[in-house]
């Protein structure tokens, strides 16, 4: 088993990507009738060395929903948050490619409606990585994703967050 594929459920300990997927399925199944977004986030914390959370996230519109994550620690040091901005977003892109694989896989056995798939990025209008927004868009857009920055980066901005 792939362990940079291994997430975290505070549900159901540690889960691979694949069950992942069949657990969104699961979930949207109860009620496919609703408005449903799956979203990918990763957020750092880099004092000194920088750990990275990366969340995935299936969320039922008003009901709430479930989410997954993961801690990589690259034991290395990002002198500037820009560089650290930058890590994240690869982080997330990785994760949504490896996510949008396993979704592609389970189609052929699990009947997985229509996914509203986003990248949730921990920047926005104020603060330091301001200037950053229309490159990081770009960035997200360019991959075929859509993009949140805050205050709707709740992916990456609270989730993600609340395990760095």
């Amino acid at each position: 088993m792939d362990n940079k594929n291994i997430f975290n459920s505070p549900t159901k300990g540690k889960v691979p990507l694949d069950l992942i997927v069949k657990d969104i399925s699961a979930f949207i199944q109860k009620d496919p009738k609703r408005k449903y977004q799956l979203v990918v986030g990763t957020d750092s914390l880099g004092k000194p060395k920088t750990i990275f959370v990366t969340a995935i996230i299936v969320y039922k519109s008003g009901k709430g929903g479930h989410y997954f994550w993961k801690r990589i620690n690259t034991h290395k040091i990002y002198h500037t948050i820009y560089d650290r901005i930058y890590e994240e977003i690869n982080f997330s892109l990785q994760t949504a490619q490896d996510l949008l694989k396993e979704i592609k896989k389970a189609i052929k056995t699990t009947d997985l409606p229509n996914y509203n798939l986003q990248i949730h990025i921990d920047i926005g209008q104020n603060g330091k990585t301001r200037n950053m927004i229309k490159e990081v868009v770009a960035i997200v857009n360019s991959n075929g994703f859509e993009v949140k920055i805050k205050p709707e980066s709740y992916g990456a901005s609270n989730v993600a967050d609340r395990y760095v």
